[in-house]
């Protein structure tokens, strides 16, 4: 059943590179509610995963993927286009000042590490009133050079800023930025702080925990971890549930504990356990009303936050002040 469904499937696709139509949009939609992913999706219509993915990115209504709703949608995008192609003007024969603004915006780009001639192309794209250009119209625009355009084309495609698809008539491409473009930028920023978390973390191992050195790399892990958990949307569950538990035991051991005592009582190994306590320690968020503090080199200690009460309560509140004569 399977294979007759697959055969099916890229029996109805078409030529490869031609447009989804009706039916595959219904199967797409379905395969989706099946709970395949893009890929096996991909494989059984004969497409690429990156045309199932676009797919759902810029046809999918603010629920689920629907099948009309997508084809709509693909519809009128595509009288768009037509209504514009050969009458929008080239970004070079742009007004004063939307030439300025792709310039500016482009010089900006540049300054997060893209080319300048990456930046200026993906700038053009994405002002374009038809969604999209073909590299002809970029190389009369821009006023530069095929190759200068194919190397642009080529480094954006590398970090997946920018897709193709077929031009009316199949005979050229035309290059276009995907709705999705920002989400998956944020998540490689994501993993790319994460990463520089962990070897943060890896330094301290190396240069000791305590150290002037272990200090600064775990500060700056911290933070890296950080900026990664609230661009994720919060931290990783078994994270935020170790440092609770590193929290707990600090509680209840009341007294200080180094990385190795509370690696020893817990039964953990003592990567675990430093990993915990650094995310205590850069967590005020999630310890609240608890913070955690450093008692000695590699030891720690917990201690309630002052910062909710005020300083009348907190001298109300201190111990020596109830003692009895």
């Amino acid at each position: 059943m399977a294979e007759r469904t697959e055969a099916f499937g890229r029996e109805a696709s078409g030529v490869p590179g031609s447009r989804l139509t009706h039916d595959d949009r219904r199967r797409i939609s379905a395969w989706l509610a099946e709970g395949l992913g893009y890929a096996e999706i991909g494989r059984r219509l004969g497409r690429p995963t990156s045309t199932i993915s676009r797919e759902v990115a810029r046809n999918a209504g603010p629920g689920d993927y629907l099948a009309d709703h997508a084809q709509q949608t693909a519809g009128t995008r595509a009288r768009r286009r037509r209504s514009v192609h050969g009458t929008e003007p080239p970004p070079g024969e742009r007004s004063e000042a939307a030439r300025a603004f792709v310039e500016r915006f482009a010089g900006l780009l540049a300054g997060t590490g893209l080319t300048r001639m990456a930046s200026r192309v993906f700038v053009c794209l994405i002002t374009s009133d038809a969604g999209s250009l073909t590299a002809a119209e970029l190389v009369r625009g821009l006023r530069v050079s095929p190759a200068s355009v194919s190397k642009a084309i080529a480094h954006l495609e590398t970090l997946e800023l920018v897709g193709r698809e077929p031009d009316q008539g199949g005979r050229r491409e035309r290059y276009f930025v995907g709705d999705d473009v920002w989400i998956r930028a944020w998540r490689a920023d994501t993993g790319a702080h994460a990463e520089v978390a962990e070897a943060a973390r890896w330094g301290v191992e190396i240069f000791g925990d305590g150290t002037p050195a272990g200090d600064r790399l775990a500060r700056m892990g911290g933070f890296f971890r950080r900026i990664s958990e609230q661009m994720g949307g919060g931290s990783s569950g078994t994270t935020g549930r170790d440092a609770l538990t590193a929290l707990a035991a600090l509680v209840y051991a009341a007294r200080p504990l180094t990385v190795d005592d509370l690696a020893a009582a817990l039964g953990w190994p003592r990567e675990r356990a430093a990993e915990a306590l650094g995310t205590a320690e850069h967590r005020p968020d999630l310890t609240d009303p608890l913070a955690l503090r450093r008692a000695g080199p590699g030891t720690y200690a917990v201690t309630p936050r002052d910062d909710h009460l005020s300083p009348a309560q907190r001298a109300a509140l201190r111990p020596e002040d109830h003692c009895s004569p």
